[in-house]
């Protein structure tokens, strides 16, 4: 059958009023997808039972689209008599996690909680959107910023670690990003943000003038080259006049700790160690100028490398000289997602609910 005779089959009163039931209580807003006199918009509605519609993202590196062998298999089921409950397991993510969500949406929505199910949508929206754009990679990662977290799934999307994370303060948020890893790097340096630079180095290096030397702290020029900082007249520096940047060494001090894992995003975002491995035994872990700290960079790095790229007791091995940072590309894009959840499920299938820490309100799915 051409497209064209299947959603002519699938739009059918009947039929078409199974699959927007289905899609209901999938946390679908279908009233998007209402039939009217001259059209009925089936295969819009299949594409987003699989594969979601675009989350609140303020930054994505690339948008995937979707197999659309895939819709037509399933259409295809569909118009064969097929349950929309039989039929979508070929098309809906096979994530654990995404089919708990659903078990909670629908049990939310059948006791009238319309608040906490729409929580619930956008969760299970979220990881519609990961089945789509996470097609084909080996694994995945997802931060959930709301819950300062971080998952590391298969293919599958089973869980394969977990981790807790310090994400941005309330004045300093973590944006939310869709992108991919492209390197592991041991011993960065931290270079600066220039906000930060700004805002709080300068004054400190301008206000107490062993500040930088006591931090590991470098002047960069424009030309990429050190400045001797005693040579400054730091009195004649200010926001308005400061033509270089600040660097910190590497090494343990150093802000970013001995790891980095690059995402690509114009927006200085990564994922990196700490020189305060401490906070992580915080709940209160929203604390960063807007960059994700791990609590566990080792695993993630070889997680996401796919093969022991670091050994265990790289973070406690001494490190009294200031190391060359050391690039590791990995060999396959991996999908890394910053998404702001108000709920997820842990690994035993339970609901849990997040704090509205940027006080974003109810979710519009």
């Amino acid at each position: 059958m051409t497209k064209e005779e299947l959603v002519s089959e699938l739009s059918k009163d009947k039929t078409y009023s199974k699959i927007l039931e289905y899609a209901h209580f999938s946390g679908v807003n279908t009233s998007k997808f209402e039939a009217s006199a001259d059209k009925t918009p089936v295969w819009g509605l299949l594409e987003e039972i699989g594969y979601g519609h675009k989350p609140s993202i303020r930054h994505t590196e690339k948008k995937l689209g979707v197999d659309s062998s895939l819709l037509r298999a399933v259409a295809e089921d569909l118009v064969k008599g097929q349950s929309p409950e039989k039929a979508m397991e070929k098309l809906e993510p096979v994530f654990p996690v995404y089919r708990n969500l659903k078990i909670h949406y629908a049990r939310l929505i059948k006791s009238e909680k319309k608040d906490s199910a729409a929580v619930v949508a956008e969760s299970l929206n979220a990881y519609r959107w990961v089945h789509r754009q996470a097609q084909g990679a080996p694994r995945l990662v997802l931060v959930n910023i709301r819950g300062a977290y971080l998952t590391g799934m298969d293919s599958a999307g089973k869980d394969v670690i977990t981790m807790r994370t310090i994400v941005g303060k309330k004045d300093t948020p973590t944006p939310t990003i869709d992108t991919y890893a492209t390197s592991i790097v041991t011993h960065p340096y931290w270079n600066v943000p220039k906000s930060i630079a700004i805002k709080e180095i300068l004054p400190k290096a301008k206000q107490n003038g062993s500040y930088l030397e006591k931090n590991k702290i470098e002047v960069i020029d424009k030309k990429g080259e050190v400045v001797d900082p005693s040579q400054l007249d730091w009195d004649e520096l200010s926001a308005d006049n400061f033509p270089y940047r600040f660097r910190q060494e590497t090494g343990e001090d150093n802000s970013l700790g001995l790891l980095k894992v690059e995402i690509k995003n114009p927006l200085a975002i990564y994922l990196h160690d700490t020189n305060a491995r401490y906070l992580f035994k915080s709940e209160n872990r929203y604390r960063s100028h807007g960059c994700v700290r791990v609590e566990h960079p080792t695993d993630l790095a070889n997680f996401m490398a796919g093969s022991e790229l670091l050994k265990s007791d790289f973070l406690t091995e001494p490190d009294t000289v200031s190391t060359p940072p050391k690039w590791h590309k990995l060999q396959k894009r991996i999908p890394v997602f910053l998404f702001y959840l108000g709920a997820d499920c842990n690994e035993k299938g339970d609901l849990i609910y997040f704090d509205d820490v940027y006080r974003r309100g109810v979710p519009k799915v």
